[in-house]
């Protein structure tokens, strides 16, 4: 009776698969069981399942035994670290002196299953390997640029509000001619005359005398730089 593979690592939640082979020299009629059994840390021999010769399969949750005379495989589902272990096979004949004949052992090392990476993680890009000073001038750089930007638009903003224009190149505006209002002075006569109706005696008239008088017309002239 054989066992193989003689070692086998496989990582936790895949399955593990055992062949025993049997070599049956006497009448091919003959009666057997074929027995798997289960050592932990160089313990006694525990039966796990088992399956006769005219039983093609036998399933259970955890072991899957199949029947291809003189070859037998066990297959060992959903593993778990606490599957390691010897394992090896057990051929028990019926009617005969010998009743038992067992195979050497196998040994099967369940890993640590390997870490799934979730839905929401992504693969690591550049900037995940860049080192920390790198990103720390990076972020310098776009607090500055997000300042100055800032200052700018409250530069226009406030000269906006006080009706002040926007210079030329900012903001794609163009540099409108600007109104100066300016205050004219106009000078002018009047005379004063008198009352030809009234004859006065000419020792009683007045000397003729002439009164100027200024007079400030408000008025605003919008004066443009090139006038």
């Amino acid at each position: 009776v054989t066992f193989f593979p003689s070692v086998l690592t496989v990582p936790a939640g895949d399955s593990a698969t055992f062949f025993c082979n049997i070599s049956m020299e006497s009448d091919s009629g003959l009666e057997y069981n074929l027995n798997w059994y289960k050592e932990t840390n160089n313990s006694q021999g525990q039966k796990i399942a088992e399956i006769s010769r005219n039983n093609p399969q036998t399933k259970t949750k955890k072991y899957v035994l199949t029947n291809h005379a003189p070859f037998f495989k066990i297959e060992i589902l959903n593993l778990h670290q606490n599957d390691s272990g010897s394992y090896y096979c057990g051929l028990i004949t019926v009617f005969e002196p010998d009743k038992v004949m067992e195979s050497k052992r196998s040994h099967l090392f369940v890993t640590a299953a390997p870490e799934k990476m979730n839905a929401t993680d992504k693969p690591p890009t550049e900037e995940d390997h860049l080192p920390d000073h790198i990103k720390a001038v990076l972020l310098g750089i776009l607090l500055l640029a997000g300042v100055v930007v800032l200052l700018i638009f409250s530069y226009l903003t406030i000269t906006y509000r006080r009706g002040g224009t926007i210079p030329s190149g900012v903001c794609g505006g163009r540099e409108k001619p600007s109104v100066v209002s300016v205050s004219t002075v106009d000078y002018g006569v009047l005379e004063f005359q008198r009352d030809q109706h009234a004859q006065l005696p000419p020792e009683t008239r007045l000397v003729e005398q002439t009164e100027y008088a200024t007079i400030i017309f408000p008025e605003e002239k919008p004066v443009t730089p090139e006038q």
